[in-house]
């Protein structure tokens, strides 16, 4: 069975034109609140804090940061794309047209993924105006990028369509994700925690994904890179499988 291209680029060029229209919004603002962030946490703080595991505070808060911006926009780029639509009615003509489950989700992820790599590239660039930033790893750096977009849009897709109304879509974002990396050590290091509040910590999962991106650039990490890698690779895994039942099922779609 061959894949319908023609729709799977009509959904996610409509999302990216939506994009276009409120690029003060979607790209500038989580731009300069990350610029806030360096300054404050970066020179005010960082001035005076010598170094983290080696590293100059500075630059150990950048992969934290990028990751704080791609978590959070992944999420409301991809919810929002899939809500507006049901908020509309208009996502009964998608789901009655000869299109498949697979190439809808393609065309809102695809779509949202795109627009928070832009931002987490900007943020990268504009980091390295602020602070030395060395990447010892490329590669991976690119990988847990893309990885991180792509199963956070995912998330984000299904917390979309398990809304129905405004408040619910802000809810896990703003009650769960956002405090979930403040204290996944974006700004620190686990190690400078308390044992107890280590042991603790490593209970939230967002810390295996900025720990495996900033050893991606430092060569320095809170747990294993090869637990990171399974963290990550597994919730995208958990999340596709969600969104296939939603869709085999209709939730929130058939009501």
């Amino acid at each position: 069975m061959s894949m319908n291209v023609q729709a799977i680029k009509a959904i996610y060029f409509n999302e990216m034109a939506r994009t276009r229209k409120t690029l003060m919004q979607s790209i500038a603002s989580p731009v300069i609140s990350t610029v806030l962030y360096f300054v404050v946490f970066g020179s005010a703080i960082g001035s005076r804090i010598e170094s983290v595991e080696g590293v100059s505070y500075g630059s150990f808060i950048v992969p934290g940061l990028i990751m704080l911006s791609l978590l959070t926009q992944s999420i409301s780029n991809a919810s929002f794309g899939i809500f507006f639509p049901k908020f509309t009615g208009t996502v009964y003509e998608i789901m009655s047209a000869p299109i498949s489950f697979f190439e809808v989700l393609v065309g809102y992820v695809g779509a949202a993924a795109t627009k928070s790599l832009i931002i987490g590239v900007i943020i990268l660039a504009t980091a390295s105006f602020f602070v030395d930033l060395h990447i010892a790893h490329p590669v991976w750096m690119v990988f847990f990028l893309l990885m991180t977009c792509v199963a956070f849009s995912l998330f984000g897709f299904i917390i979309g369509l398990w809304a129905d109304n405004f408040e619910k879509l802000q809810l896990i974002p703003l009650l769960v994700i956002t405090p979930l990396v403040f204290l996944g050590g974006s700004f620190y290091s686990v190690s400078m925690l308390p044992e107890f509040w280590q042991k603790v910590t490593l209970l939230n999962p967002v810390l295996y994904l900025v720990s495996g991106f900033r050893w991606s650039f430092f060569e320095v990490s809170d747990v294993s890179v090869t637990l990171s890698l399974l963290m990550i690779t597994g919730f995208l895994l958990a999340c596709l499988l969600i969104v296939w039942a939603m869709f085999k099922t209709g939730y929130k779609l058939k009501q």
